[in-house]
């Protein structure tokens, strides 16, 4: 199936999408591609981010399926992988990504990490897998996002100077975007 959809999924605590991080600026750009429609919402529960809600949200709401890239960051990365285990879609662009709670209740609470990933069965499902991290996270420890990229067998792009990926812009994804269309 060809690529006519990108959803940005944001990280929990984000609030108005449209003004936070990179997201209102990817949003723009991806909608000047081509053939390609890319949407940005604001998530129902954004603090907790819980899985029983964000997951039927992205099905019924964003309508994920085989023609979408969704592009999560944080929290956002973790329900498109959630997603994926279950769901066909044509592409997942993690951005900082990690596996586990990391100890924290808030995150135990989302319900992502109660169980363990079903990487093959992600992979599965998706034609793409494509995932940005960076080594001096303050959030997320390396050996977290290297586990993901490890287990999905992604196309990693490796930063040491990114931290969390909360900058205004994000170039990169654009052009990787960019790729996913291409490469149809």
């Amino acid at each position: 199936m060809p690529l006519c959809k990108a959803i940005i999924v944001p990280g929990n605590g984000a609030g108005e999408v449209e003004h936070c991080n990179w997201y209102g600026w990817a949003n723009k750009e991806i909608n000047k591609i081509p053939n390609l429609t890319c949407l940005l919402k604001n998530m129902p529960d954004p603090v907790t981010a819980r899985e029983s809600i964000w997951l039927p949200f992205m099905e019924e709401q964003m309508q994920c399926d085989e023609t979408t890239a969704i592009i999560g960051h944080s929290s956002g990365a973790a329900a498109a992988m959630r997603y994926a285990e279950t769901h066909k879609v044509h592409s997942i662009v993690l951005v900082g990504a990690y596996i586990s709670d990391l100890g924290d209740e808030n995150e135990r609470e989302s319900g992502y990490f109660s169980r363990p990933w079903e990487w093959e069965k992600i992979r599965g499902n998706c034609a793409h897998i494509v995932q940005f991290g960076s080594t001096d996270d303050p959030f997320l420890p390396w050996s977290e996002q290297q586990a993901v990229a490890d287990g999905l067998r992604a196309e990693l792009h490796k930063y040491d100077d990114r931290g969390h990926f909360q900058n205004s812009r994000f170039p990169e994804l654009l052009a990787a975007v960019r790729k996913l269309q291409a490469a149809q």
